[in-house]
This record gives structure tokens, C-alpha cells and sequence, in this order.
């Protein structure tokens, strides 16, 4: 962790889930503090500042989905739903909202602390403005200043669309973009119905950048949901 002790506040009624990720995070040296409702979720948010935000959608006072709505209001920390919820409707709906990744329950400690990680990594930099203007993962690298894309030594050549879809997963690499998410990004606020659009080029951008096409590599789908670029 690029923090030695991250903060996290966690939000959820749970009082058997609340010691198990107590003692779960706090063996790995997270500064864990918790909330039993979304009112006081939002006041430890608000106080204690953390580095991140794990979250239950079911909590006894308010939903999970105002609770992300309400801390979208001030700031862009990371928020990582854990929920029984497994629909895909509730998935899409707390991603919309401003989550940033969604875990279903029963989960493991191992993937949980995977996503943190990839999290606190995304949290580090200004999307806006990378540090970094060369993302790479395995063989595929993008040269976000040049606006060139390699897989290998071989030169990609994308068109407009193309790049604009990856360099907008680039952005938030690592983060769940749902389907209106991405529409938005890429072609504009009129087009968040037309999820067709998406489909044909992400199916376009994995015939150009994954190794074998059948079996992704970098441009992973959350089905019913969105996608991510690996990282």
C-alpha cells in the first residue's frame, strides 16, 4: 500500500460481518473505524477522513445506494459495496451512483483486499491528470499523450472511437464502468440507451488489443453490468 496505514470506515449493521472485517483488515494494519446505520456511516466518513469506504447496501436506516449518492455530494474517495444484493439491477444502480466496485456476499478476504488495492492504487492519482501518461498491463500499453497503443512490440491502430473507449477505461483502470457510465463518457449524455453502440466496439477494441478473443485478458466484462480494464 502506497499508505502504511490506510483508513477505512465501514458501514454495515451486521455486527458478525463488522468483527470479521475488523479483525480481517486490522491484522493487515488498516485503521478500521465502524458505522451500524447510513447517517453515522456518513458522519465517521465526514470525521475521520478515510482512504476508502467499504459498504453495505441493507442497513436499517437508510440504502446504501443515498448513502453513496450522499458522500458523491463531497468527495471521491473510494467506496466498495459488500451486498447479499446480487441482482444485477442493484449493481448497476449503486456503480451509477458513484460506487466504485461491488462485491456479492459471501466473498473472500482475499478478493476484498484485491479490490482495495486496486482502489487506493486508482484513488493515488488524478484521473483527470495521470502522473503517469503511459498506462501499461501485460502486453497492452497506451501512450495517453501520443495517443498510440501497443500490444507488444506491435503498433494498434484504433479508430477515434476506439481510443476514446480505452482511454476512458484507462482512466478508471481497475474500476467497474457500467454500460451508461461509459455511453456517457465516449458519445455524450443522449446515448446512454443505446448500449449497442458499446457492444460493437468493445467487441472491435478485444478483436484488435487481447491475445485470443474468446478468452479475455484486459478488457473484462461484469456481466449485466459494465466492463474493466484490468490491471
Amino acid at each position: 500500500m502506497a499508505n502504511p496505514n490506510p483508513v477505512i470506515v465501514v458501514i454495515e449493521d451486521d455486527p458478525q460481518m463488522r468483527r470479521f472485517l475488523r479483525t480481517s483488515l486490522g491484522t493487515l494494519k488498516f485503521q478500521v473505524y465502524e458505522a451500524d446505520t447510513g447517517r453515522q456511516g456518513l458522519v465517521e466518513a465526514g470525521v475521520r477522513k478515510p482512504d476508502i469506504v467499504v459498504l453495505d447496501l441493507g442497513l436499517p436506516d437508510m440504502d446504501g445506494v443515498e448513502v453513496v449518492k450522499a458522500l458523491r455530494e463531497w468527495t471521491m474517495l473510494p467506496i466498495i459495496i459488500l451486498s447479499a444484493r446480487s441482482a444485477e439491477q442493484h449493481k448497476v444502480e449503486a456503480l451509477d451512483a458513484g460506487a466504485d466496485d461491488y462485491l456479492t456476499k459471501p466473498f473472500g478476504i482475499g478478493e476484498l483486499l484485491a479490490r482495495i488495492r486496486v482502489a487506493l492504487r486508482h484513488s493515488a492519482v488524478n484521473p483527470e491528470h495521470p502522473a503517469d501518461p503511459v498506462f501499461t498491463t501485460g502486453e497492452l500499453k497506451v501512450d495517453l499523450l501520443k495517443r498510440l497503443v501497443y500490444v507488444g512490440d506491435r503498433e494498434v491502430h484504433l479508430t477515434p472511437i476506439e481510443y476514446r473507449l480505452l482511454s476512458t477505461l484507462v482512466k478508471y483502470a481497475g474500476k467497474v464502468l457500467t454500460h451508461r457510465q461509459l455511453l456517457k463518457e465516449v458519445w455524450g449524455p443522449a446515448y446512454v440507451e443505446n448500449s449497442h453502440y458499446l457492444r460493437i466496439y468493445m467487441s472491435q477494441l478485444r478483436q484488435k488489443l487481447e491475445p485470443d478473443p474468446t478468452r479475455m485478458k484486459y478488457l473484462l466484462t461484469e456481466s449485466g453490468v459494465g466492463y474493466r480494464l484490468k490491471t
